[in-house]
């Protein structure tokens, strides 16, 4: 059988090449530039190139890069991809030459450098917009520190604590996302090149100091592993998906919350938006902005985590070009979410109305009364439970503020004990106020001042441990980058 067909099939290219193409261009074309002259300035060092070949070959790397519009350039089928078009623009200058770039390395490890790059810049900007919604949220909570809530279980009121406590909480988690983060951009500083094909190469290239000019902290170890071990991309997106999975649990909150029904969070008019049809509305939109774009960014961390499912363990396309180039919307879509909940969060108040009117309806701070009973009277605390049980249900029958119902109490107390209760009106009134409620919880972790400002003071640190983390990173960066720099410059003065 005689094949008369040539590369590439229409469909093939107008399906498949063309797209890849277009996206090695947006995102991709400057960091394959970047690695060219990394691996160029090795090849150099280490003699593989001499210097005559070498000038050669990076004064023309340097003409590509000056003279290519990539906006104007399109994909046309005469080269395989855009590595091909850059190697046929090599060999257009220098004649065979210009192959000689390509020794001891491989498409292979070049593609996943050049997602460490990428996914490196991207993953760098959303830890900053973590660590700026981390640093907001501490701050509104130190703001809020003393704002009575009423904290809710099972969408019941249950308790009361301040709003400084809940969003301490809500920094707690998202401390543990950014750490769990920091460790999956850790996982992404150890670089693929220098493992070629699969198995390195017969040349004495240096695979540190190539490493070292891209800003990476390392060569990652085991050359196959270069090649097939996808857990840099899983890794990543399972700590992003985490992020926002969280996240959506506290606006599901905030739209609870600033319900009609429930009123305790106001949202401003800056961020509310009017009935087109019922003047009288007020609708938190961006709560529901907020609530689909974690979803939808959620969504988009699992699509590139199962693409990686039940693929072979080698190198594959399941985890290269489109699915990366997909997997590039999550951070868009995540951002988006940390910038407008930065803004938010801090804009919104504790209507203190509404949380008074329901800390007096369902009777929230019943559970100090049974501590006091047992502190003060010493009953067992089932038998403080059971008299304040009895004590609850009389107010709220009669529509009354548990501040109000000593006489309730007194006679449920009479009739669990057989005695009179030594607490006066006066201790009974302050054993039920939602304010000495919270001064009373001054444990570790506690809503009270002084376990509250212990615990930012923490979450501060941790916070500047991140940043300081983070910062490390982009010096080591903005290092290379200058060494390749000049590296590159002095081979182009030979």
């Amino acid at each position: 059988m005689t094949d008369t067909s040539t590369f590439p099939d229409p469909t093939y290219r107008d399906t498949v090449l063309a797209p890849l193409f277009e996206g090695v261009k947006t995102h991709f074309a400057a960091g394959m530039d970047q690695i060219n002259r990394a691996h160029l300035v090795m090849l150099r060092e280490t003699e593989i190139l001499n210097a005559e070949d070498a000038a050669k070959i990076a004064r023309a790397l340097a003409e590509i890069s000056e003279k290519t519009d990539l906006d104007t350039l399109s994909y046309t089928g005469e080269h395989e991809d855009y590595f091909f078009w850059v190697e046929a623009q090599l060999r257009d200058r220098l004649g065979d030459l210009g192959g000689a770039l390509h020794t001891a390395r491989s498409r292979n490890d070049m593609d996943h450098t050049l997602f460490k790059m990428a996914l490196r810049a991207r993953t760098d900007l959303l830890m900053g917009q973590v660590l700026m919604l981390a640093t907001n949220l501490i701050d509104k909570a130190e703001q809020e520190a003393e704002t009575l809530i009423v904290a809710y279980t099972h969408g019941q009121p249950a308790q009361p604590s301040t709003f400084g406590h809940y969003l301490a909480a809500a920094v707690e988690t998202l401390l543990r996302d950014a750490a769990r983060l920091e460790a999956a951009a850790q996982n992404l500083d150890h670089c693929p090149m220098g493992a070629a094909a699969i198995t390195t190469s017969g040349f004495p290239i240096d695979r540190a100091r190539v490493a070292a000019l891209l800003g990476f902290e390392a060569p990652l170890l085991n050359s196959y592993g270069c090649i097939a071990s996808v857990d840099y991309i899983t890794g990543l997106y399972s700590a992003m998906k985490l992020v926002f999975l969280h996240l959506g649990r506290l606006v599901q909150d905030m739209a609870f919350w600033s319900a009609f029904e429930v009123g305790q969070l106001y949202v401003p008019n800056a961020l509310v938006q009017v009935s087109s049809i019922m003047p009288q509305k007020r609708n938190p939109v961006p709560i529901e902005h907020l609530r689909h774009l974690s979803s939808v960014t959620l969504g988009r961390c699992d699509m590139v985590v199962n693409t990686m499912h039940n693929t072979p363990f080698t190198d594959m396309n399941d985890s290269e070009g489109e699915v990366q180039q997909a997997g590039y919307a999550a951070f868009e879509s995540g951002g988006r979410v940390l910038e407008l909940l930065a803004a938010m969060i801090p804009a919104c108040s504790i209507n203190p109305d509404r949380v008074r009117k329901t800390t007096d309806a369902a009777c929230i701070t019943i559970t100090e009364l049974a501590d006091t009973l047992v502190r003060d009277e010493g009953l067992s605390f089932r038998a403080a439970h059971d008299i304040a049980s009895r004590t609850s249900k009389a107010v709220i029958s009669e529509c009354q503020p548990l501040t109000l119902g000593f006489e309730a109490f007194a006679n449920a107390f009479a009739a669990e004990t057989g005695r009179p209760t030594a607490l006066t009106a006066d201790a009974f009134a302050q054993a039920t106020s939602p304010e000495v409620f919270v001064l009373r919880r001054d444990r570790i972790g506690g809503p009270a001042p002084a376990a509250l400002a212990d615990a930012l003071a923490t979450y501060r640190g941790e916070c500047d441990h991140l940043t300081a983390q983070r910062a490390a990173r982009n010096s080591r960066i903005a290092t290379a980058d200058t060494a390749r720099d000049a590296a590159f410059r002095k081979l182009m003065e030979t």
